[in-house]
């Protein structure tokens, strides 16, 4: 005979267990909701992330790394002037290590574009970056003659090739997924100070609470 209230009971306590929102969201403090949520705008009007603002000093970097390299290069083959000018000039897709260089720039520029001043989240322009400079330092290694001039010959294709793949790697594991991440607990956040502002009403002040007159007796 009691069969049917327990599980009418276990039926009631299940559903409530399964709604735990709604418990946590009595619990919330509407202002700390509010504090979190302004913390967020702010982070929105700077414009760009931390780990956006580091991933673009790290394609500064690659720039920066393979130019020096490029100019410690220039040194070692007998100055900068007469190498430059043999490198540059006269330039030769066998043993010229400028289009290395001009490599650098071009990933440079295309990723400060996109993922800098137009703020991109998507990865087709790292991809498109990575894929020009695998396809080219792979033909260059392959055709040329680099091999043949020293250890530059592996350092300077070794070292673009790694960097443009960190910078792969960092976009597609870091970036996208936290600043994704970030969004989400926004949106949470904000959802949730709109449900407390509904479950707990504004607070009336003393003012607002009044006694009527006393009323004659007899009346």
């Amino acid at each position: 005979m009691n069969r049917v209230p327990n599980d009418a009971e276990n039926a009631h306590s299940s559903s409530v267990e399964s709604c735990p929102s709604l418990r946590d969201v009595h619990s919330i403090n509407p202002a700390q909701l509010m504090a979190r949520i302004e913390s967020y705008d702010g982070r929105e009007k700077k414009g760009i992330s931390d780990v956006r603002r580091t991933f673009c000093l790290f394609v500064t970097f690659d720039l920066l790394f393979v130019t020096l390299l490029w100019i410690i290069e220039l040194n070692v083959k007998g100055g900068i002037e007469t190498t430059l000018e043999k490198e540059v000039l006269q330039y030769d897709y066998s043993s010229s290590y400028f289009d290395i260089f001009l490599l650098a720039v071009f990933r440079f520029k295309v990723l400060i574009l996109a993922y800098a001043m137009c703020r991109l989240r998507h990865w087709w322009a790292i991809a498109f970056t990575t894929a020009v400079t695998s396809a080219f330092l792979l033909a260059k290694v392959i055709i040329s003659q680099l091999f043949s001039q020293g250890a530059f010959g592996y350092v300077l294709p070794i070292i673009s090739f790694i960097l443009a793949w960190i910078e792969t790697w960092f976009l597609d594991f870091k970036v996208l997924p936290q600043e994704a991440e970030e969004e989400n607990r926004f949106l949470i956040a904000q959802d949730a100070s709109e449900r407390a502002a509904l479950l707990h009403p504004r607070v009336l002040s003393d003012g607002q609470f009044y006694s009527p007159p006393e009323s004659v007796a007899g009346s």
